[in-house]
């Protein structure tokens, strides 16, 4: 079932570039049809799935693969990867919905982002290093094309800088994979065994094999100092290509930390807690103070990105305090910390896709050209002004759960991390001062004219809002998933 689930985008994404003749209206269908299959697919996982026993997975394949460096074709999922897996479907779909109307080569960009999703599956499944490694390389140039084929303004630079930033971070990625290779007996890719193994425990080498491991998935996430390339690559980005990086792409890397740093290095991990965290607390308050002084709204969401992923970063880094009896604040942290990755999705991927809404219409991003906008658009302003709640963790939202449960664990933890409660008071000014701009006051040139949403527009960013409701409202379908790998994941660390 994961192997249909992770290849039928890709036997899509193949059978429109075989088909140069296919109009441009059956290639957008064809990708909204391929895209709701692939959720209704994992739709099925989740409705028999059964938390498995810590450190395995459940509805595992296997297969050869390498075998001369012990590396094989091996995929499950568990409390960690599902949730991400089932997010990565909705957003593929939104996206796909959200680009019905776009009249720019619909046949290459509907192939091109079915090859990203299928990327993308792959690694929230897989369950061997090399494979993780494939998937994570592959969705950067999928994205790199996305950014340079369908971007704006300077997209081929943002492009570029996308591309070198998180390839070299790749490259620091694969160092720390064939360091745990080279240390484990016997040598093996296998995740599932090297977190049986812990192959570095004791050994010197171990901080320096998780360094590398941490600066790859860092440039990734994207934390601080390694954000650079984040805003530009969003700002000259088309929508639907904003929405999957935010959504999905950001979550490889803090994915990573809960499914390989963590359990398979958790002596380093601990040595190194207390940094990690302060790298997760400065990300935390610096991404929202720059976010507040943006005038670029789509800029402005970008650096909110950078707030909410610190928050994952100082969650995880919480969870490798070990110190008196902290076991179930910590593993409360770490699921706050999944949840966030799956709010952060649905939410900023909602206003990544509204941001569009302004660059269709108006052709910029700049708020002072606007005003007034409720008025010739209130569903737009409705749909916004619910997504900038839900960023900002307003109860009875998925931002709020995931938030909550953050803080209540870290802050149990390691009670300096209530300075990163600052975040999210900043978070609200940003969101506020930009709904007032935007919405409220005089009506400006830009907004006179501006038609609301369209269908296509509302069945995408509905549904991601309407899933953030329910999380809000209804959370316990979601934790029932999260938890028990949550805790499987710090009795690990705790080793």
């Amino acid at each position: 079932m994961l192997s249909v689930i992770v290849f039928l985008p890709l036997a899509a994404a193949l059978a429109l570039a075989a088909l140069p003749r296919l109009g441009d209206a059956a290639a957008r269908w064809a990708w909204v049809a391929v895209a709701a299959a692939d959720l209704v697919l994992v739709v099925v996982v989740w409705s028999r799935y059964e938390p498995p026993r810590v450190g395995a997975l459940a509805f595992e394949e296997r297969a050869r693969w390498i075998p001369g460096v012990n590396s094989s074709y091996h995929v499950g999922v568990d409390g960690l990867s599902l949730p991400l897996l089932a997010m990565t479907a909705v957003v593929f779909l939104a996206c796909a919905v959200y680009a019905l109307r776009s009249p720019e080569r619909p046949r290459t960009r509907a192939a091109l982002f079915l090859f990203l999703q299928s990327v993308s599956m792959g690694l929230f499944v897989a369950a061997d290093l090399i494979l993780f490694f494939l998937f994570f390389d592959l969705s950067i140039v999928g994205m790199y094309f996305v950014i340079a084929g369908w971007g704006h303004n300077n997209a081929g630079r943002s492009a570029l800088k996308f591309f070198l930033y998180t390839f070299l971070g790749s490259l620091a990625l694969l160092v720390g994979f064939i360091g745990l290779y080279l240390a484990a007996d016997p040598h093996t890719f296998d995740m599932v065994a090297l977190t049986a193994q812990t192959p570095l425990t004791g050994s010197p080498a171990a901080g320096l094999v998780l360094a590398a491991i941490v600066v790859g998935l860092a440039v990734k996430t994207p934390a601080f100092p390694f954000h650079t390339w984040l805003p530009p690559a969003h700002t000259d980005a088309p929508a639907v290509g904003s929405a999957v990086l935010a959504a999905v792409l950001l979550k490889m890397g803090t994915y990573g930390f809960v499914r390989i740093a963590m359990p398979m290095l958790p002596e380093a991990w601990r040595a190194w807690a207390w940094v990690i965290l302060a790298v997760g607390i400065v990300s935390a308050v610096y991404g929202a103070l720059v976010a507040l002084a943006q005038t670029n709204l789509k800029r402005m969401v970008a650096y909110t990105s950078v707030n909410h992923m610190g928050y994952i970063v100082m969650a995880v880094g919480a969870a490798g305090i070990v110190a008196g009896d902290t076991a179930q604040a910590r593993a409360i942290a770490v699921t706050g910390a999944v949840t966030q990755m799956v709010s952060h999705g649905l939410v900023t991927g909602a206003l990544f896709l509204l941001a569009g809404v302004l660059q269709d219409r108006a052709g910029t991003y700049d708020m002072g050209s606007y005003g007034g906008l409720a008025r010739p658009a209130p569903r737009f302003a409705a749909f916004f002004a619910v997504g900038a709640f839900a960023s900002l963790g307003l109860p009875g939202l998925s931002g709020f759960i995931a938030e909550f449960q953050i803080f209540t664990g870290s802050i149990a933890a390691a009670p300096v991390t209530a300075v990163a409660l600052l975040g999210i008071l900043i978070t609200a000014a940003l969101f506020l001062r930009a709904l007032q701009q935007v919405f409220t006051g005089t009506t400006r040139a830009r907004s006179v004219g501006f038609t609301d949403l369209r269908p296509a527009e509302l069945w995408a960013v509905g549904p991601l809002l309407l899933l953030s409701l329910v999380i809000g409202v209804l959370p316990r379908t979601l934790l029932a998933v999260i938890e028990p790998a949550a805790r499987a994941v710090v009795e690990l660390v705790g080793r």
